[in-house]
């Protein structure tokens, strides 16, 4: 990742916490799949199956997936520096950091916030929501800085490739506007989801067909590439735990991400089972980044260089999906504190809601703030939930044997919703 290695987790308490927080997640997403596996599973506002994914996938994930690989292929190569990436392929190690494993967090969240807390309500407790806010707000910022602080090296063409000048201000500053914008009605996020991902695999065809029919390479090629990735499952229990601090990084960061794409793909879900929603969050996406590792490995091993227009597609479609996530993220945190455009005003939720992300967005860039401390704060709220359910709210989750009576499969509803 164009990251800076200050940002690194610091000392072994960190790496004790997040061992902790990723064995714990293991182990309550193989209870839930031994306890409901067969349970039907009904959003508050549900949705076809194949829009939930697209909401998923591009809420999930912001310009990182689009540009990352292209930096990080490298590093991940150069074993005699980084002799922990020994034990897979360049490829593998990208596909790790970024797929399967790891969105099996969003699959228990998403679970958990449209099954659990109904009955639970932990999250309606005055000092966890604020915590939970907190978080949000924090994340959301973040996914505004990393997309500032990387766009020099994504459209070198505008400056030195090293600084941050005005015209990248300008450009995160109006995704977060059209975020904000965006955010202050439900139905938008389906159409933003949607489009991103049909802009997504336009941009992965077009590119496979220039490597691999318009340039040197084969189909056959391709399929020689994507089938790198299998280093990633034969090697699967080397990413349960950290492999390094830049896999921390990761982690704390998919951690701190995970919280709240639960809570707002929960709303959404389309009425699978327990299983086909595992499948759905876990299999589904990380195809589809599996797809594109693959075409962007063969761009960095054979020394393809990218096209301006192509990176200009590129950049273009890792700034929707940032508004996206930040779409996504705003409307929660405006739910959860009543800041809603309709209480508001529509003007006043977009002015008071810009300044709120631009100031955040700033005090990253000041240093001021880390997504580690987030996600080590998403981690003690995993491990809060779990105790307030043992202590207080035991008998009520055992009693679970369907969705919330209140949640029925009307796809009707996201039309009606605010």
């Amino acid at each position: 990742m164009h990251y800076n290695d200050k940002e690194q987790p610091e000392g072994d308490r960190m790496t004790l916490w997040l061992s902790t927080g990723l064995i714990f997640t293991f182990a309550a997403i193989a209870l839930i799949l031994y306890r409901w596996w067969d349970m039907q599973c009904i959003g508050v506002t549900p949705v076809r199956t194949l829009t939930f994914i697209a909401i998923l996938f591009t809420s999930g994930l912001d310009v990182g997936l689009i540009m990352f690989p292209l930096t990080e292929f490298g590093g991940y190569g150069n074993v005699s520096e980084n002799p922990e990436y020994a034990f897979a392929n360049p490829l593998a190690i990208e596909f790790g950091f970024w797929a399967f494993l790891i969105w099996g967090f969003y699959f228990l969240t998403c679970f958990y916030f449209a099954i659990i807390e109904p009955r639970v309500k932990f999250f309606e407790i005055p000092m966890v929501k604020l915590i939970n806010n907190v978080v949000i707000i924090g994340t959301c910022a973040f996914t505004a800085y990393l997309l500032l602080v990387n766009l020099p090296w994504y459209l070198p063409m505008l400056g030195d490739g090293e600084s941050v000048v005005p015209a990248f201000y300008a450009i995160v500053f109006l995704s977060i506007a059209l975020a904000v914008y965006s955010s202050s009605k439900v139905k938008y996020i389906r159409i933003l989801s949607v489009g991103s991902s049909v802009l997504f695999i336009t941009l992965i065809a077009g590119m496979w067909f220039r490597a691999f029919v318009l340039g040197k390479g084969s189909p056959a090629d391709f399929f020689g590439t994507a089938g790198m990735l299998g280093d990633y499952f034969a090697n699967i229990h080397h990413f349960v735990l950290p492999i390094n601090d830049y896999h921390e990084f990761y982690l704390f960061w998919w951690f701190a991400w995970s919280i709240m794409i639960g809570q707002f793909t929960a709303r959404f879900v389309s009425g699978i089972k327990t299983w086909q929603l595992l499948i759905a969050m876990l299999v589904v996406p990380s195809v589809a980044i599996g797809v594109w590792f693959s075409v962007l490995y063969y761009y960095h091993a054979e020394g393809l260089k990218i096209a301006a227009f192509t990176n200009i597609a590129m950049i273009s479609v890792g700034v929707l999906m940032v508004i996206n996530s930040l779409d996504s993220l705003i409307r929660l945190y405006t739910d959860n504190l009543n800041l809603t455009a309709q209480r508001l005003g529509r003007v006043n939720y977009v002015l008071f809601n810009l300044v709120a992300m631009v100031g955040l967005t700033m005090l990253f860039k000041l240093d001021f703030l880390r997504i580690q401390w987030v996600g080590a704060l998403v981690i003690a709220l995993y491990f809060g939930c779990f105790g307030y359910i043992l202590l207080r709210k035991r008998s009520e989750v055992a009693a679970i044997q369907t969705s919330p009576k209140e949640n029925i499969l009307d796809f009707r509803k996201i039309e009606l919703a605010g």
